[in-house]
């Protein structure tokens, strides 16, 4: 879950809470938006290309978001490719150019979900399914609703029930390399780092101790990150699924700039491009819902922008004004699939007919409750176990839970519920598996073994 859920549309920049600050400290922030509203967009993009111009430090996106400023600038779309704003320069030359033309372009399809944007260009969830809390819910939520995580205090309890683990990338850097097969690590919350076809992946990075735009203000880690990012091994690709601050933390983005510069390819939804640009990083790809990408010199594999049912906020102006995604990731050999955080929707059933089935899929299962508060936004564990069908993916590994407090279910139930989802489904424990923070498990090889 993101940390800003709420409604009054006013930033509070400074709040002070006492026995309520864990209930309220992420909803001092920023305020809801109803939404509504239809219009299709999309022009097809090609893969490779020239990076961007790096902008100057003066321009870090860290100091324009504290001011409340994330500006719409152009039609500019990627690194390459696409429409550009003829006041942004970009450079002509690059050796990591490559082309890719793509065959299919199903956002020209009848029978699948178009992003939208309402009359004020902000973007809308166009699903049934879609419903935002009312005041009424939310301030049932903020003030008077139990709050059930019992996250223990006791340090030695938590290292005990929720362990977190050297990765294998720090214990031996030399094995760090991708191998035939397909591996995951779970970074905590809704990072992964995916090692297949010769890639390295990265989902949703927050290596920060707080999901907020403040380190000293908002939900706080629970469990620490395995690891740092000077410990990541080489990361050719990050996906970003939307702009709440649990999900794109403008620490962990500077972090990776600063180590991998413009050799990391980003992908992100429509309208983050720009913030991206502002943190300095030179070689961003921005789809919209269906377009696909790669990263150059990797033409073999695809990633693709795909729907999802949730919301995008940072401050207090630009409710909705970025696209949030799911992402497929099709390689020659494995497929992953990356939901983001979503509420269910009928479009996964559209991913698994057209890029199913998946090698792997990481799924959220966390931050569910109070259900009347969440159900739009977050699935539920047994919600899960459906998308997982849906996309008809092999494995699922469980994501979005042990790791911040966002919601008032106790903090061991997702696992549980998880697992009762799979039997009461007549499916085999391990199609959905939950690691610790920083294990990893090697799929669709021939050792097939999990490494700790």
């Amino acid at each position: 879950m993101e940390t800003l859920l709420w409604r009054p549309v006013q930033l509070l920049p400074v709040c002070k809470f006492s026995k309520h600050t864990r209930r309220l400290s992420a909803a001092c922030l920023l305020g809801l938006k109803s939404l509504q509203g239809s219009h299709s967009r999309g022009t097809r993009s090609r893969c490779g290309g020239e990076p961007m111009e790096k902008p100057s430090a003066s321009g870090r996106a860290a100091l324009e978001e504290s001011k409340g400023l994330v500006e719409d600038v152009g039609v500019l779309r990627g690194a390459e490719g696409g429409e550009v704003d003829h006041q942004t320069a970009r450079k002509s030359s690059s050796s990591r150019s490559s082309r890719k033309s793509f065959r299919l372009d199903y956002r020209l399809e009848e029978d699948v979900t178009k992003s939208c944007q309402d009359k004020h260009g902000r973007w809308t969830n166009p699903w049934p399914t879609w419903r935002f809390p009312s005041y009424t819910t939310l301030l049932r939520f903020l003030l008077w609703d139990k709050n059930h995580s019992n996250i223990p205090s006791n340090k030695e309890l938590l290292d005990s029930e929720l362990p977190v683990m050297e990765p294998y990338f720090v214990q031996s850097p030399d094995l760090s390399e991708s191998g035939p097969g397909l591996r995951v690590t779970w970074l905590g919350h809704a990072t992964v780092l995916v090692e297949m076809d010769g890639l390295n992946i990265l989902t949703d990075p927050i290596f920060s101790q707080r999901a907020s735009m403040f380190q000293f203000l908002g939900p706080k880690r629970y469990r620490g990150p395995p690891c740092t990012v000077e410990q990541l091994p080489r990361i050719d690709a990050v996906v970003i699924s939307h702009s709440h601050y649990d999900h794109l933390d403008a620490g962990s983005v500077a972090s990776l700039n600063q180590r991998f510069g413009g050799e990391l390819r980003w992908f992100v939804p429509l309208g983050l491009m720009d913030w991206l640009t502002k943190m300095g990083c030179e070689n961003v790809m921005e789809l919209d819902w269906w377009e696909e990408n790669c990263v150059p010199g990797h033409d073999d594999v695809t990633f693709v922008c795909t729907p999802a049912q949730h919301w995008s906020k940072r401050t207090a102006l630009d409710d909705n004004k970025s696209l949030w995604g799911s992402w497929c990731v099709l390689g020659p050999d494995h497929r992953f699939f990356f939901a983001g955080d979503t509420g269910y929707c009928s479009s996964f059933q559209e991913i698994g007919r057209r890029y199913g089935p998946f090698d792997l899929a990481a799924i959220p299962i966390g931050a569910y409750n109070p259900r009347d508060m969440m159900q739009g936004q977050h699935v539920d564990p047994e919600e899960a176990v459906q998308i997982h069908q849906d996309i008809q993916a092999k494995q699922s590994v469980a994501i979005h839970w042990g790791t911040f407090a966002l919601a008032y279910e106790y903090y061991l139930e997702p696992p549980a519920r998880l697992r009762a989802a799979l039997e009461q489904k007549g499916l085999k424990p391990e199609s959905f598996f939950t690691l610790h923070h920083g294990e990893s498990r090697l799929i669709a090889s021939q050792q097939g073994d999990v490494f700790d």
